[in-house]
């Protein structure tokens, strides 16, 4: 697979990566020996970049992506992220230096590595510096504990103050034919301090595939049941959106998921889509859309059928953790 390159002097990843979040948590059961199968199968396809968390599943997808790479640890760029605390039925968001030294430790231990590629923020508290934090940060890369720095749904501001203090290799924030409120000022800041964008849910969590059930019809433990964008009303027009991008996939020969991936991977070299599954059939998929290269035609009738104004209903029910 295609390579690409993570910032000023970053690593170089797989042009597609590999989100682990739903083998452990948010979209219903797992089942982990397809999970490691999903990802042997991803690295044998070239695709070498994993994106997981330490609260995912509160530390169990950790666990699992650890198992999975352990004889193939040379094979990947590992990533994970600090700074959501999540248990007891509440969540939280945790910069304090202190606590980032702990995170890095236990996530070190869960994965089973010596050393982390890619260390995210996953959230912002507004009441910590984000000085102090990546200062922290920048602490563990002198120890040789992470190689890479990398800030997740940050506003532009915040990027460039924490490129003050380090390189910042990836700000990680969601982006799609659905999701393109970054593009004003946050794209653009990224490009000017050579900040590589990693996209989740490119795929709209499923729904830009056309195939995602009614929310009602998935399992209690799903997320999406709760998003507003894919409830109700706001379901039924944007699925009108999808009926216009699955018309342009089908003319085109390929999957409405293949052609929304195509779409973020046309946005820019420095763009690198993470979709996230559990499933084989659907990595065989997603991998496959990294070998295509659309059409200026394609790209027109794409910007026609999802203006960047066009989708309905927020991604989350409270948006109070997104900077921008």
């Amino acid at each position: 697979m295609k390579k690409r390159t993570l910032g000023n002097g970053g690593p170089q990843v797989s042009a597609l990566g590999l989100g682990c979040m739903g083998m452990s948590d948010f979209y219903g059961p797992g089942d982990e020996k397809e999970s490691i199968a999903v990802i042997h199968r991803a690295l044998d396809l070239g695709m070498n970049f994993l994106d997981t968390a330490d609260t995912y599943g509160l530390g169990a997808n950790e666990e699992l992506v650890g198992r999975a790479v352990k004889d193939r640890r040379d094979e990947v760029v590992l990533a994970t992220k600090f700074g959501v605390r999540r248990g007891g039925g509440t969540r939280s968001v945790e910069n304090s230096p202190e606590y980032i030294r702990a995170a890095c430790d236990a996530s070190l231990r869960r994965l089973g590595v010596d050393h982390i590629d890619l260390y995210y923020m996953h959230r912002r508290n507004r009441n910590v510096p984000v000085e102090e934090s990546v200062g922290a940060m920048a602490e563990l890369v002198e120890q040789g504990k992470v190689r890479h720095l990398g800030l997740s749904e940050v506003s532009a501001d915040t990027l460039r103050r924490a490129s003050a203090v380090h390189p910042i290799a990836a700000l990680q924030s969601e982006y799609s034919l659905f999701t393109r409120g970054l593009e004003a000022e946050i794209l653009p800041a990224a490009r000017e301090l050579g900040v590589a964008l990693v996209a989740y849910s490119p795929i709209s969590r499923g729904f830009l595939s056309g195939a995602l059930p009614p929310v009602e019809e998935l399992p209690e433990d799903d997320v999406r049941r709760w998003m507003p964008r894919l409830a109700g009303e706001n379901a039924a027009r944007n699925a009108e959106l999808v009926a216009e991008v699955r018309k342009i996939a089908d003319a085109a020969g390929i999957t409405a998921a293949q052609l929304a991936l195509a779409w973020v991977l046309a946005q820019g070299d420095d763009v690198v889509p993470i979709p996230g599954t559990k499933r084989l059939r659907y990595l065989e998929e997603n991998a496959a859309a990294a070998d295509l290269t659309l059409t200026a035609d394609q790209l027109a009738a794409l910007a026609r059928a999802v203006p960047a104004d066009a989708v309905v209903g927020t991604r989350y029910p409270d948006m109070s953790e997104i900077e921008g």
